[in-house]
């Protein structure tokens, strides 16, 4: 038997018999903590395991198990006759070395970095209760059902290896691209092949994807204000120079970026044309056209985020702006996170095939090829016209939701707030009185159970228009009645 010290050092080891893990892997964690932290020296010698045993009061198994596993894993080692032993390849720990590092923890690192001035994690709707959310469809509309046997024919259809038995194309399976295609040439006027689509779970992940593999550090991008802050920051993580030109009722004020292309070399211009984000605005006509002529002219990039092209309620939509760009300069990005849900990451990339094929090179080192049943289950979805039927619907119900809320802001709310009704999109664009704190409103509405943006991801340098969007989609009337009567108390 060992020492004293020894024997007390293993006499004060306890186990939990009534937990998940074995008491066997109990004890060989106990023995790694010893070893890690100096207390078991290398080369030092430990009980046998029948002396262990009957100091530890467990099955004389149970301690050769522990002892098997710690070697297996090059902790201890063995020699017939003479015991077992502290490996002599683990280095000793020098204590008084340790007291100067901080401790490693699941919260906090043992190495340094710089962490970068990025928002913060968007606050999370409430699993219940009221909400006046970003923008969000409502998932109870959904073709949920249709969806899920989709999906399960994906996986009991003849023919799973081919489909799924290995890797497959990065930039996404055929018939989700040319199901994609199809339907972007059918709604949005566009004029693509498969050879033009790169799926991508998201709008986020389309930005964050051109962002690495089209912006090389000190590049120019021209984002509106206010604009989406998780874009922008994407071009600043990517090493861009983020310059940012403002927004009015007729969108993108198209004449302040032509100023920027005269004094300096613009890389790309992220814009929201449909509906800009925040305030729901429509690019106008003459600032489409004339956007698509400087890109020309000037050689940059348009990213063109279509987040919500789909909703659009007082005539037919306008068409993309990549439905007009006859030289390649826009790249496309739409998603499905505001067709059924944004816990659904479903979205794609347009572009010209050479720049498709770059990007899905570089996607390779981020994601491989994403997720093929689910690409393949709505491409049924698209070729069936369940998704069709689906905005069909959700479109009038929506536009009712939209009318609704902006009658309950007009008639309740007259006093506090400004909004504009918007032609499409989830949201409303409300302007707040000065004297009103958004994030003191927000803070009290959510003791009240009700859910606000607090607009502080909305505020730049030279832009503070105290406003919010306000989402109506995602709510029946009788959670809008509720929901204005709550800000009706709160402020007027």
């Amino acid at each position: 038997m060992n020492s004293p010290i020894i024997n007390q050092l293993f006499a004060d080891l306890s186990f939990d018999r009534s937990a998940e893990r074995p008491v066997y892997l109990q004890l060989a964690d106990a023995l790694l903590s010893l070893i890690r932290n100096g207390q078991l020296r290398s080369g030092q010698k430990l009980p046998g395991s029948r002396d262990l045993a009957n100091l530890l009061k467990i099955n004389r198994i149970t301690a050769a198990k522990a002892y098997e596993e710690l070697q297996m894993q090059g902790w201890l080692e063995s020699a017939v006759g003479r015991g077992t032993f502290v490996s002599t390849h683990v280095a000793d720990h020098n204590p008084e070395m340790l007291k100067a590092i901080t401790p490693a923890s699941s919260k906090l690192a043992g190495f340094t970095f710089h962490p970068r001035d990025f928002p913060d994690r968007i606050a999370e709707t409430p699993l219940y209760g009221l909400h006046l959310d970003d923008g969000y469809p409502d998932p109870r509309l959904a073709p949920l059902k249709e969806f899920y046997r989709a999906y399960r024919n994906q996986l009991t259809r003849s023919g799973l290896y081919p489909k799924f038995g290995n890797y497959g194309n990065p930039a996404g399976p055929a018939a989700y691209r040319q199901a994609i295609s199809e339907y972007l040439n059918a709604t949005r006027g566009l004029k693509t092949t498969a050879e033009n689509i790169l799926s991508v779970r998201g709008t986020l992940m389309g930005i964050n994807l051109v962002s690495n593999a089209l912006i090389s550090p000190g590049d120019v991008v021209i984002s509106e204000i206010p604009g989406w802050r998780r874009a922008e920051h994407n071009f600043l993580h990517a090493g861009a120079r983020l310059i940012g030109v403002p927004v009015d009722e007729h969108g993108l004020i198209v004449d302040e970026l032509r100023k920027i292309c005269t004094r300096q070399k613009i890389r790309m211009v992220y814009v929201t044309p449909h509906h800009q984000y925040p305030t729901t605005v429509s690019l106008r006509i003459d600032r489409r056209l004339e956007l698509l002529r400087l890109a020309n002219e000037y050689g940059f990039i348009i990213f063109e985020d279509d987040y919500d092209f789909d909703f659009h309620f007082k005539h037919r939509p306008l068409l993309p702006l990549a439905s007009a760009d006859e030289n390649g300069m826009v790249i496309y990005c739409g998603s499905f996170s505001k067709s059924f849900s944004p816990a659904f990451r479903m979205g794609y990339l347009v572009a010209a095939e050479n720049v498709i094929e770059h990007l899905a090179k570089v996607r390779i080192l981020l994601d491989r090829q994403g997720d093929h049943v689910l690409d393949n289950a709505m491409a049924d979805l698209l070729n069936d016209g369940t998704i069709q039927r689906y905005l069909r619907k959700t479109l009038a119900v929506y536009q009712q939701r939209r009318d609704f809320l902006c009658d309950l802001l007009g008639n309740e709310l007259k006093e506090a707030v400004k909004f504009t009704v918007p032609e499409g999109g989830m949201s409303i664009w409300t302007v707040f009185d000065p004297s009103i704190d958004l994030e003191e409103l927000a803070r009290k509405a959510f003791r009240e159970g009700l859910y606000l943006p607090d607009g502080k991801i909305h505020k730049y340098p030279d832009y503070d228009a105290n406003g919010i969007r306000l989402g109506f989609a995602s709510s029946a009337q009788e959670d809008l009645i509720r929901s204005v009567e709550i800000l009706k108390k709160l402020m007027l």
